[in-house]
């Protein structure tokens, strides 16, 4: 048997200078792809042709991500070992015509992205990220890492019952974030972005960027046991997911080798591991880049092509492959336990959650349930399980979507969290690297 790669506090370590580093989806795949590159993995493009040969490959699209392992000697129906996860979180957008303003403030017009909690983005100093797009039709990274938004909110002496009847938000007229003093200047923005990003402001155009707390994440608590930081929803998945697929692509050998002198590192893996990050999900999947879209088949598709494959082959490798689809859940609240299921609390620093709906808002049935108990057992690792209170709508993940646009077996797994959603999240500092080594074990099969 391969031994798992083990991963410990170093890793959420660097989780929250993964977390930094990635203040958008497209900065998330950005440095998701260079640490892959860094293990061996060489992008391909999608508008080339494929060759089948042997080790790691990834394509980028947007804010999404596709990476894949292919073992020397896999054949064309070797099944697939997925984790999937996403990129996006909710956040405010910067809407096309951005330059507004009301009595002597500048502003920035922004649209509300997923179900952000909308309070928790009030009085952050933000900075602004994202891509955008130049005449030439190559795209930028941006990243202004200083406070220069600010959403404020009304002053409890002009909002007298706040504190008593709860702050109510228009999502139109209240979320708008002021960045100066002035009257609105069409095009001030982009010629601020252009100037940060070092392009001609006309050569500027499309852009799609986003306000981000600059606040960086940072241990909690007496003990340093928590971690607080922001888009924990979903970049704890895909920078565990990204660690441990570098780690089973180059597995570390046995300090004890069997008796025919081979170690772990010299087994064959019995499946070609992937990891798929989708953007966006909060936003109900359903684009080029989200998992309701044609990208995880099609590449899925071209790799068993590239090999030699079929249709048989494909149909072969997809019915023997299964998915974990790794997004946080809910950790048990201290001020809020009566929201939660009566007999299923998780806890901070507990162990990877498997999340569990009959209606199949999440994809877990008993027979996932067994692979992800395999994998933490060969992990040696504790492993919780999430169930929503019946009087409680429960959300949703990629994970049925997956199960049912590719018919492969899912697993809804994750990390549980509090203040989901908001606009900084908190978790256990053991639970990111628990969980990365489950998945560096799942992938191994």
């Amino acid at each position: 048997m391969r031994s798992s790669p083990r991963f410990d506090r170093g890793h959420t370590d660097d989780l929250m200078s993964f977390l930094a580093a990635s203040p958008s989806p497209y900065h998330a795949v950005a440095n998701a792809a260079a640490r892959l590159e860094k293990a061996g993995f060489r992008q391909v493009s999608e508008t080339d042709a494929w060759d089948g040969a042997a080790g790691g490959k990834f394509v980028l699209r947007g804010g999404a991500l596709i990476a894949w392992f292919v073992p020397e000697g896999a054949a064309a129906h070797t099944p697939f070992r997925i984790i999937g996860a996403h990129t996006d979180s909710p956040s405010l957008r910067v809407k096309p015509q951005p330059d507004i303003g009301a009595y002597g403030w500048r502003q920035v017009a922004v649209e509300i992205y997923g179900g952000p909690l909308l309070n928790t983005w009030l009085d952050r100093d933000l900075g602004l990220a994202g891509r955008i797009s130049l005449r030439d039709g190559t795209h930028r990274l941006v990243a202004v890492d200083r406070a220069v938004l600010r959403v404020p909110q009304l002053a409890v002496h002009l909002d007298r019952s706040v504190n008593t009847d709860g702050l109510k938000l228009d999502r139109q007229r209240h979320m708008q974030p002021i960045w100066g003093l002035g009257e609105p200047d069409e095009g001030d923005l982009i010629r601020f972005v252009a100037e940060e990003s070092g392009v001609g402001a006309a050569e500027i155009t499309g852009w799609d960027l986003m306000p981000y707390p600059v606040e960086p994440p940072g241990y909690l608590g007496r003990d340093r046991e928590l971690v607080a930081g922001p888009r924990m929803d979903n970049l704890l998945s895909v920078h565990a997911a990204t660690a441990a697929l570098a780690a089973v692509a180059n597995p570390t050998p046995d300090d004890t080798p069997a008796p025919d002198g081979t170690s772990a590192a010299d087994e064959p893996l019995p499946y070609i591991p992937v990891v798929a990050a989708f953007d966006h999900e909060e936003s109900g999947s359903q684009s080029d880049t989200g998992a309701d879209g044609p990208l995880l088949g099609t590449v899925l598709e071209r790799s068993v092509l590239s090999r030699g494959g079929t249709f048989e082959d494909r149909a072969r490798a997809l019915a023997g492959s299964i998915c974990l689809s790794s997004d946080t859940g809910h950790a048990v609240h201290p001020n809020y336990g009566e929201r939660h299921d009566p007999t299923h609390h998780p806890r901070a620093n507990g162990g990877p959650i498997l999340k569990v709906n009959v209606n199949m808002r999440y994809a877990t049935d008993g027979g996932g349930r067994a692979v992800f108990a395999a994998a933490c057992e060969k992990a040696d690792v504790p492993w919780q399980t999430f169930v929503s209170n019946n009087a409680m709508p429960c959300g949703t993940t990629i994970g049925p979507i997956t199960a049912a646009r590719h018919g492969i077996t899912t697993v809804d797994v994750g990390v549980a969290i509090l203040s989901m959603h908001s606009a900084r999240e908190l978790c256990g500092a053991d639970d990111p690297y628990l969980l990365a080594n489950v998945l560096a074990a799942f992938l191994e099969g």
